[in-house]
């Protein structure tokens, strides 16, 4: 009897192991690190297009305009002063045929009417007008969802053909870039482009020469080798406006020209 109960005794023992074991909770699951994913291909892909939105530009805000000269020396003149006094300012032709300086990328009207109470304060500017975010094209066609921006740029820069190029790009290693024309182009329409070439080439997104659209901006090493020291802006047909260099007229040329054909280094597009 006592060898009875002992074995009894050891196979509820037994029994009971078991039962333990197969009770025993499941190993909890490690949350997946902050910031990784299980799947590290669609995480490539997110990336590469969110780098695709990189050479999007943004749009202005509120801007101060001022003059209404008939000749450009004196719109020339009062962008000078502004821009000496840490102002990014620049001139144009208006439709109406006066030439006007813009400055300004404010985020509501009371301080660009700030801006310039001080600068008139000053003596530096007399009457202005502030020019609205919704005054652009840009903002216009997005608010119709109708309308032609690329159209628009290019009709803005072809007006500027037959003036002397004026505009002070600056390139402090090898001297003026003439990337003015585009900046401005690209400024009236309310797209916030940078001034120097090689920054606009740096904005924009990457666009083949055979993809070419108007608007898109063509770029050229003129001094040899492969850095940007000249912009256009491509009209279609194999052709692009620029400013040949200060003292020359803002004209159209070919793409395919010997000259440009061999100092080509790329284009960008920024819409």
């Amino acid at each position: 009897m006592a060898n009875y109960c002992t074995r009894l005794l050891f196979i509820c023992v037994l029994f009971a192991l078991s039962a333990c074991s197969l009770q025993s909770p499941p190993r909890p699951i490690s949350p997946a690190p902050t910031g990784t994913s299980a799947d590290p291909i669609a995480d490539l892909l997110d990336e590469r297009a969110a780098g695709d939105e990189d050479g999007a530009l943004g749009t202005l805000g509120f801007a101060i305009q001022v003059g209404a000269f008939t000749r450009q020396e004196n719109a020339v003149r009062l962008e000078q002063v502004l821009q000496e006094r840490g102002v990014d300012a620049y001139y144009f032709l208006h439709e109406s045929g006066y030439y006007k300086v813009r400055f300004g990328d404010h985020g509501d009207y009371e301080s660009a009417r700030s801006e310039a109470e001080r600068l008139r304060a000053q003596g530096v500017i007399e009457r202005y007008f502030i020019v609205l975010p919704e005054d652009y094209a840009v903002s216009k066609i997005a608010r119709a969802g109708t309308g032609d921006l690329r159209a628009e740029l290019v009709s803005t820069a072809k007006r500027f053909i037959g003036v002397p190029y004026r505009w002070g790009g600056e390139d402090r290693v090898n001297g003026f870039d003439c990337s003015g024309l585009t900046m401005v182009s690209y400024r009236l329409n309310g797209l916030r482009l940078p001034r120097n070439s090689r920054a606009q080439f740096q904005a924009g997104r990457v666009v083949a020469r055979q993809h070419l659209q108007p608007g898109d901006l063509v770029f050229f090493a003129t001094k040899g080798g492969t850095r940007v020291t000249h912009v256009g802006m491509y009209v279609g047909a194999g052709q692009f406006i620029h400013a040949p260099r200060t003292g020359l007229t803002v004209r159209i040329a070919d793409l395919d020209s010997g000259y440009f054909k061999r100092t080509y280094v790329g284009a960008r597009t920024y819409l």
